[in-house]
């Protein structure tokens, strides 16, 4: 028995028998954050703090100083790199970060959005005599591709002509064209091959072998109603991807449509900067936003904020098969959108952001011997294509101080878009 538990069971005794116990022996007490249980790499790491210095010297001797330059660098447990943290900087399309965790917030991972397709009228030999409806549902991603499985579950349905007009009510949205007049347009175009473009024919080329043609002539006008008209039947509920998959697509490409598309479903700016800011506990002077998107120099987040939203993001997935780097692009997996022609080291997940005065990058590192490393790097000026190099190569620095952890897998994962199961026949 320990000479601490004795002392504890014996003062226990005294203390039944109301006697004062005895004073605690003067033994070394380990405090329990001290315990080898407990040991965790918490102290600074001086070759960090040296990369960051020389990475600061670099953008310093390109004309641009240190004091507007933002670095943030920790573990969950350990805060290891810092220049101008804590002040909001324009920080572009690193402003999605914020819009994902709004989404995570607002839908959770699953979500599907519905666009509703409903008739008016009847159906007679292949031919709808009235109207076809269409009640969007805020899917971000309806491209050229889900039009024509649109399309074929029309057919099959037995719906080949429209002898009246198509009707778009709510928010529908196609091909990132958020004028509901010109969405409906497009799907009019995309629901008939024989009126197909160039640009629709080799998107077409892309889908499975033997993936029919849709032929869905709509002979009246394209109109525009707030609400559906009475009288309707419905026939398709279309399923859009998974939030988590219109996320993977939007910050893969950056894409600034489907980040204002899913804002404004979340709220808007203001919503979404207060939800990223109580996700991640910091003071809503942090994060300021005027978009989803992240265009426009008045966005501005703290290096230190873009660093905690994705540590937020983290936690908001810690019970989910879905990690940080399952919602953003990878290097050395994904090899199209913002990462292709960079020279992060492979295993990096990050989110990019330029405009015309601003390089960002913010992401997690995998290392053996820190974990998961948090970083972000908010550079002003105008040399963005050097900021980049720059970033690059302070990334690859801290890959060869530190051992990466090898990615799980490196197969680039993309969406099924125009799978014909997301079109779900109504019941009834």
């Amino acid at each position: 028995m320990s000479e601490i538990l004795a002392w504890t069971l014996g003062n226990l005794f005294l203390n039944i028998l109301g006697r004062n116990p005895d004073p605690l022996p003067s033994v070394a007490v380990i405090a329990w954050q001290e315990a080898e249980i407990f040991a965790v790499p918490t102290d600074p790491d001086p070759v960090v703090e040296e990369i960051v210095a020389d990475y600061l010297k670099k953008v310093a001797a390109l004309g641009f100083p240190a004091e507007k330059q933002g670095v943030w660098i920790q573990t969950e447990w350990a805060y290891l790199g810092d220049n101008q943290s804590k002040i909001p900087l324009s920080a572009a399309s690193l402003t999605k970060i914020a819009t994902s965790i709004a989404a995570l917030e607002t839908w959770g991972t699953d979500h599907r959005f519905v666009t509703q397709i409903s008739t008016r009228g009847t159906v007679k030999n292949g031919v709808l005599q009235g109207d076809l409806i269409v009640q969007g549902g805020g899917d971000p991603l309806f491209v050229w591709e889900e039009a024509i499985a649109l399309g074929n579950q029309l057919n099959q349905l037995g719906i080949r002509e429209v002898t009246g007009n198509l009707i778009i009510v709510g928010n529908f949205w196609m091909n990132f064209q958020t004028d509901p007049q010109r969405s409906g347009e497009l799907l009019q175009l995309g629901l008939n091959a024989a009126r197909w473009t160039r640009e629709i024919e080799q998107q077409y080329q892309a889908l499975p072998p033997k993936t029919p043609r849709p032929q869905v002539a709509i002979a009246g006008q394209v109109q525009v109603q707030t609400i559906p008209p009475d009288g309707t039947q419905l026939l398709i509920r279309h399923q859009s991807l998974t939030v988590a998959e219109l996320l993977k697509e939007m910050n893969l490409y950056s894409n600034n449509p489907m980040a204002e598309m899913l804002a404004q479903l979340a709220g808007g700016s203001i919503v979404v900067a207060q939800t990223a800011a109580k996700a991640a506990n910091l003071s809503p002077e942090e994060i300021q936003l005027i978009n989803g998107s992240g265009l426009g120099v008045e966005n501005r987040i703290s290096p230190r904020a873009s660093v905690a939203m994705l540590m937020a993001i983290e936690d908001k997935l810690k019970d989910n098969p879905l990690k940080v780097s399952d919602l953003f692009p990878m290097a050395g997996r994904d090899t199209t959108g913002t990462v292709q022609w960079r020279n992060i080291p492979d295993g990096v997940a990050v989110k990019t952001g330029t405009l015309n005065q601003v390089s960002a990058l913010a992401g997690v590192m995998p290392t053996k011997e820190r974990g998961q490393v948090w970083f972000s790097i908010i550079n002003s000026g105008s040399n963005v294509d050097r900021f980049r190099v720059e970033q690059d190569n302070l990334l690859q620095r801290l890959a060869q101080h530190w051992q990466l952890t090898p990615i799980i897998s490196n197969k680039e994962t993309k969406p099924y878009l125009g799978d014909p199961k997301r079109n779900l026949k109504a019941e009834g």
